[in-house]
């Protein structure tokens, strides 16, 4: 049992640093070139959201290491919410499908 939980703990997730979110309009999008800069809403000393499987575990803020960025954590949810993000999305009602769930085939008319 020990061994089959070591190996659990060894499985890597994707960890995502989330700086800013702003909407465009789809000509926004079409009209982006190289060297478009894009205003987002949150001031560089604000706190920046740390997500794994696109939800909230905790918040840092940016900070420089070496040549590098990296997060210094400044609040981290307990460990159950840490569990609870890294399950996979349910439907929260019946009928509905889930986030992960394959559609069904319809066949060719």
């Amino acid at each position: 049992m020990k061994r089959s939980v070591e190996q659990i703990l060894r499985i890597e997730v994707p960890l995502l640093v989330q700086l800013a979110e702003r909407k465009l309009t789809l000509g926004e999008v079409l009209e982006l070139t190289p060297g478009s800069i894009l205003e987002l809403p949150k001031t560089a000393e604000e706190e920046l959201e740390i997500l794994v499987n696109n939800k909230v575990i905790g918040t840092g803020n940016a900070v420089k290491v070496g040549e590098n960025f990296g997060i210094r954590v400044r609040f981290v949810g307990d460990i159950s919410q840490r569990i609870a993000a890294m399950a996979p999305k349910r439907a929260d009602t019946e009928g509905e499908e889930s986030e992960d769930a394959t559609p069904a085939e319809t066949p060719d008319e």
